[in-house]
């Protein structure tokens, strides 16, 4: 049973689906008629509160770690890689090369499908995307946006 609720944020609204012991997807305002989609029932969600407590800190600068239960549904490979992404730290980057080299794949044939799987992350934010940019040290694609992606990495080193 999906349940889902929507915060304001710095970034605009997002939208929180829970399936009712684990955060399942976060979605900006874009998407988050995507996420109605998924409802099947409405109801007061401890996931979700916390989901959106732990947000709110975020954004103030009050909390660096996000402690959430999480389900989220892909490939091994894209599971693989939402993890090392979770291992980034707080205020830092890295590339999509050197999250290849993390989970153990040579970095110049694996660059795009790690760019693939960040790309399919359904939990932005909580697993940090954002946190990914170029070898040259641009920002690259966001499924959010590149000014939230901008937005979020100047929220970090601000807070760092």
């Amino acid at each position: 049973m999906s349940r889902i609720t929507t915060i304001d944020t710095p970034l605009g609204a997002l939208g929180l689906a829970s399936n009712g012991e684990a955060l399942t997807a976060i979605s900006f305002n874009e998407e988050i008629e995507d996420l109605r989609g998924l409802q099947v029932a409405v109801s007061e969600d401890p996931i979700l509160a916390e989901t959106e407590a732990q947000l709110l800190a975020y954004f103030q600068g009050e909390f660096k770690s996000f402690d959430l239960p999480l389900s989220m549904s892909g490939t091994a490979f894209q599971r693989r890689v939402w993890e090392a992404l979770r291992a980034i730290p707080y205020g830092e980057t890295a590339s999509y090369s050197e999250v290849a080299a993390a989970i153990g794949l040579v970095p110049r044939h694996s660059s795009r499908a790690v760019g693939l799987a960040n790309g399919a992350n359904p939990i932005p934010i909580v697993v940090p995307c954002h946190r990914i940019i170029g070898a040259n040290g641009s920002l690259t694609g966001y499924g959010g946006g590149l000014e939230r992606k901008q937005y979020l990495l100047t929220l970090e080193l601000t807070y760092a």
